[in-house]
């Protein structure tokens, strides 16, 4: 593996020792701290962001590594027009890895075809956030002890939410994972997850407009925000955002082990309330994607390493 630009350029194995590191990384961090010395991270960010950029430039940063980017489009030169392919090719000069997040879907793709170093991709519009999908991976790992055989639900925007895709992609590569799909009719999951994911693998599923009818069923809970920057219609987001909101009262309806996760930000999506019940996993995800993220600037350096020698 060279880039990491969708989940599926990541085997089973490959999976298993990401999280095997991270796991490694989380019990012995100074065993880490100079593997990347003077290496350098560029983070290519087009979109907002906070958690993801900043997670990954604190894994280089405590693999012994640094940093450099920037953090808006407006503030590099695709504000002068430069294509994704010539800033791509311009970075490889100055950094050893790269990590972008593109409001375009297939940006990271076309970055990956012109760079000469490995590139990450931190989000490329509604279809793919596969370090996202690693985070969630590994603090489901951490929380169940598996990611083999329980029913996960997934609430929000299903429609335009690439955290989503990502993870039912990954989860569905793993025996005993049903699926239960909760949104609006008008954000329901793409027919292309459903056809070539679910569908094509034999993985069970339902979807359901009712989140509190499903509840004591999930063994993982993983709720989005309705994502403004996607709507091309301020009304229909006005009036499907407050579709879904997780409170204690609706809480008490799930198994006393439930998992809840969400990407974040969130909104108005899960009550602050909810903040402090053993079964709130959101802030532990966020310190996950750090681990991760290290695991993946480790291997994915070391394989270019290999590919040079």
């Amino acid at each position: 593996m060279r880039h990491l630009i969708g989940m599926d350029d990541l085997s089973i194995a490959d999976i298993d020792s990401l999280i095997a590191t991270a796991e490694d990384i989380i019990a012995n961090p100074k065993k880490y701290s100079e593997v990347c010395r003077g290496k350098k991270l560029a983070t290519l960010f087009y979109e907002p962001s906070t958690r993801t950029r900043l997670s990954f430039e604190a894994a280089m940063m405590e693999l012994g590594g640094g940093v450099l980017g920037f953090s808006e489009a407006q503030s590099s030169s695709a504000a002068k027009g430069e294509s994704v392919a010539d800033t791509a090719k311009v970075i490889s000069c100055f950094a050893d890895i790269m990590v972008m997040r593109h409001f375009k879907e297939g940006a990271p793709m076309v970055a990956s075809l012109n760079a000469s170093v490995p590139v990450i991709n931190a989000g490329d519009g509604g279809h793919n956030h596969p370090t996202q999908t690693l985070t969630d991976l590994l603090t489901i790992k951490r929380e169940k002890g598996r990611l083999t055989d329980m029913t996960i639900g997934l609430c929000g925007d299903l429609k335009f939410g690439r955290t989503v895709h990502s993870l039912i992609t990954a989860m569905a590569r793993y025996a005993g994972i049903r699926f239960v799909l909760i949104s609006p009719e008008e954000l329901k999951i793409p027919d292309y997850i459903k056809h070539e994911v679910l569908d094509r693998n034999a993985i069970p599923y339902e979807e359901t407009t009712d989140l509190e009818a499903v509840l004591s069923s999930l063994d993982v809970l993983y709720m989005t925000r309705v994502q403004k920057e996607r709507f091309f219609n301020e009304q229909d987001y006005i009036r499907l955002k407050d579709s879904y909101i997780l409170t204690p009262l609706k809480l008490a309806k799930a198994k006393a082990d439930c998992s809840v996760l969400h990407p974040l930000p969130r909104v108005n999506e899960i009550s602050v309330g909810v903040d402090a019940d053993a079964r709130a996993c959101y802030f532990k995800q966020v310190l996950c994607g750090k681990y991760i993220r290290m695991a993946l600037i480790k291997m994915l350096l070391e394989a270019k390493e290999k590919e040079e020698a």
